[in-house]
């Protein structure tokens, strides 16, 4: 949590909000190719990339 915490004050103190976006779709890829792994949809998630 103290990682949240401390990319939140960079952002703000560089004012680089436009990374929020960013850095929340990447996550939120992240988490669906985690909770997708070795299901039968898997491999129409891998030709995404």
């Amino acid at each position: 949590m103290s990682f949240l915490k401390e990319l939140w004050a960079f952002l703000k103190a560089r004012k680089k909000f436009w990374l929020a976006p960013i850095i929340a779709i990447m996550l939120l890829l992240g988490v669906l190719i985690v909770l997708v792994q070795g299901s039968a949809v898997a491999p129409f998630i891998y030709t995404l990339f």
